[in-house]
């Protein structure tokens, strides 16, 4: 038994997240604290957006004293808009492919002990989020989790551009599994990319110019692991933002490599910002959300400080 409250304890995970690793932590996660004296809801679903149905009525209803998501960022994703702007805890217990948001906060992939150490404490801190508004229905991505007017908010990144436009091409194939089908679709997009008219506005800008990428981060890292914004905190109540503006297409080949170091910080090419608030123009271009897609452009994001508890190691 635990020498803290017991507690119940909404848990979500999917089952495809890190080839099946986050299916099989749910049973030994669920067990651990079990054996601690607190009590499980499952709200895991058939579906993304079934499940963030379930968890958003929990948390709504004062059911759960804390939301735990297994998995990568789409399950973080899932998290926060089930958790923002309310005073239930977040757990985010690592077991994805990409687990950027889960990277900024220090927490070990696939310790299963430490989560539900952290679970059991119950320690919190509490981390900003981004909130979009506008945009066209996310269902036109083929967003898994719901229409963009369902889920409003982000904790790690959203971006619009070259990333975005590969990401959405891969999205339509069954074949070839994991990266490689990522890989395909750059060697897809590659060729026929142009570089994106934007008009970007910021508390302090107004900028026209065509680029290949835009980024708005709440965290230093995106895409498992490139870290686009080094500098990026979850809890300053900053949006940081990176334009890589048009670059003839043999130097993007070469720059766009380099973001998984944070190379490509002082290149002529890239721009870093900060803001509390960036609206994005362009015609059509697809928006993902914490790699989830959202909606279209053009859209308006806002950071809103402290505006999820997160528990923490």
């Amino acid at each position: 038994m635990s020498a803290f409250p017991t507690r119940r304890i909404g848990l979500v995970a999917n089952p495809s997240a890190g080839k099946g690793r986050a299916a099989a932590a749910a049973p030994q996660l669920t067990g651990m604290l079990r054996a601690r004296g607190h009590e499980i809801l499952d709200l895991s679903a058939d579906s993304a957006g079934a499940a963030l149905a379930k968890a958003r009525a929990a948390v709504a209803a004062g059911s759960i004293d804390a939301l735990a998501v297994l998995g990568g960022d789409g399950m973080a994703h899932l998290g926060v808009n089930a958790c923002a702007g309310t005073e239930i805890p977040l757990a985010i217990v690592p077991a994805g492919t990409g687990n950027d948001i889960a990277d900024s906060l220090g927490l070990a992939r696939g310790n299963l002990l430490q989560a539900a150490a952290a679970l059991d404490a119950l320690q919190v801190r509490r981390i900003d989020a981004g909130r979009i508004v506008g945009g066209v229905d996310g269902d036109a991505l083929g967003a898994g989790l719901g229409t963009s007017a369902a889920r409003s908010w982000f904790g790690g990144s959203v971006y619009a551009g070259f990333d975005a436009v590969v990401n959405a091409r891969a999205n339509q194939w069954r074949w070839p599994p994991g990266q490689m089908r990522y890989n395909l679709a750059i060697l897809r997009e590659l060729p026929v990319f142009q570089a994106i008219p934007y008009v970007i506005e910021t508390d302090e800008q107004h900028i026209e110019t065509e680029a290949m990428l835009v980024v708005v981060a709440n965290v230093r890292s995106y895409g498992g692991g490139m870290r686009v914004a080094p500098d990026a905190l979850p809890d300053d109540g900053l949006l940081d933002v990176l334009i890589l503006h048009r670059l003839p297409r043999h130097e993007f080949i070469r720059v766009f490599p380099t973001v998984f170091s944070g190379g490509h910080v002082g290149h002529p090419a890239v721009e870093l910002l900060q803001a509390r608030r960036v609206s994005l123009e362009a015609h059509g271009i697809p928006v993902f959300a914490d790699g989830e897609p959202f909606t279209r452009l053009p859209v308006t994001v806002e950071v809103v400080p402290g505006a999820v508890t997160m528990v923490v190691a």
